[in-house]
């Protein structure tokens, strides 16, 4: 029988953020950011494997208690998302056929729920898919000085969410041919072997924290939902 392993790459440094650690340690309810999209990834039945792939040269993970069910560490992470995801793969040598489910360590409001409808729509899908938001806005597209250029039609166009829920062997060879250099997920790598994977409507609330302002919001929602 298939495994289902959730793969967490988390070897970015999080300049964005301009934080003395990168993001993913950053402290939220007493945990590091990471540690709470870790525990709702572990708190889904069907998920068989928790892999977090953090970078070598990582001097911040052992400074706090990770003790999850199912959890492992790979140290294996590279330059770049692609590569810690490829540099995972590897390391924990799934099934061919088993699904791997690749999320954001930011995306720390990720909801069980969420997860188990990602699930539930790819049972038997042929290639995949992710979870994402239909775009709420009208959108704009700028020109170099800032000015608008154009008003895009926003019919059919999604904001991509994470997980991204993937056959093992399906996303290994995505993203080992050719250059990582334009992928900027594992739906893109898996698009560019001609395939289509299915978008999967997600939660507002699994949004991506990236600026320091991002950190209060993620502490609003979870105590909406009474999680320290």
């Amino acid at each position: 029988m298939a495994q289902m392993i959730a793969l967490v790459p988390a070897a970015g440094s999080g300049s964005r953020f301009g934080a003395p650690s990168p993001k993913q340690y950053l402290q939220l309810n007493g945990r590091p950011l990471m540690w709470h999209a870790l525990a709702t990834l572990a708190a889904v039945p069907a998920i068989d494997k928790v892999a977090v792939v953090i970078s070598p040269q990582d001097e911040w993970f052992d400074d706090f208690d990770w003790r999850l069910p199912k959890l492992e560490v790979h140290r294996v992470g590279g330059a770049s998302r692609a590569q810690s995801v490829a540099n995972g793969l590897a390391a924990l040598a799934p099934g061919e056929d088993d699904w791997v489910l690749v999320h954001d360590a930011a995306r720390c409001c990720l909801s069980v729920a969420a997860v188990e409808r990602l699930i539930a729509a790819l049972a038997g899908h042929p290639v995949g898919g992710l979870l994402a938001l239909p775009v709420p806005d009208t959108v704009k597209r700028a020109d170099a000085e800032g000015h608008v250029a154009a008003t895009v039609p926003r019919n059919g166009l999604w904001l991509a969410q994470t997980p991204q829920m993937f056959r093992a062997g399906l996303l290994a060879r995505a993203l080992g041919e050719g250059s990582v250099d334009d992928i900027t997920d594992e739906a893109s790598a898996v698009e560019r072997q001609g395939l289509k994977p299915l978008l999967v409507e997600g939660d507002a609330q699994n949004f991506k924290v990236t600026y320091p302002r991002d950190l209060a919001l993620a502490k609003a929602i979870l105590a909406a939902r009474g999680e320290q």
